[in-house]
């Protein structure tokens, strides 16, 4: 079995921590309790056949008052930014952040998880927001740690991209 490391990147509330508990433990929790410093969960999985155990590191969460810690980046093998779709500074924040990382910890593969589609029509990113990310490269899930959707589907994707 092989272990990748996937850190978990985001603002503040943008549902970072309920998208693990989604993935890992299949539950979603409406109280909010704010990351302090990183959160570790773990769950076995198979991609391609090829046992995998993914270590999630859910970072706390970031604002224009604090920076992420970016020494808890050494040796992550992959990560997420997540934005919250009814807050278009959190997507901003996520593309500055994402330039950050990729400086830091070179070309590692990475997901753009946009959450809390089940808000769509309160949303402020745009389908043509997703469309030029996409354009530029992002890969981008619309998810819903409420629901699930697209969660599995997410992690699965860049579970495959580390094996490339």
């Amino acid at each position: 079995m092989i272990t990748k490391k996937v850190c978990m990147l985001g603002d503040f509330a943008v549902g970072k921590t309920s998208l693990v508990k989604r993935y890992v433990y299949s539950i979603f929790s409406d109280d909010y309790l704010s990351t302090v410093g990183v959160k570790i969960s773990k769950k076995n999985i198979s991609v391609n056949n090829v046992e995998m155990n993914l270590v999630l590191w859910d970072m706390e969460g970031s604002d224009v008052y604090t920076e992420i810690n970016i020494s808890y980046l050494r040796g992550a093998m992959g990560f997420f930014l997540v934005a919250d779709g009814t807050r278009r500074e959190t997507l901003d924040a996520a593309v500055r952040l994402r330039s950050r990382v990729l400086d830091m910890a070179g070309a590692i593969p990475h997901c753009l998880l946009i959450n809390k589609a089940d808000l769509t029509p309160d949303w402020q990113v745009t389908r043509e927001d997703v469309d030029r990310l996409r354009s530029e490269g992002f890969t981008v899930f619309a998810t819903c740690a409420k629901t699930g959707q697209s969660v599995e589907e997410s992690f699965h994707t860049l579970a495959a991209a580390m094996l490339d």
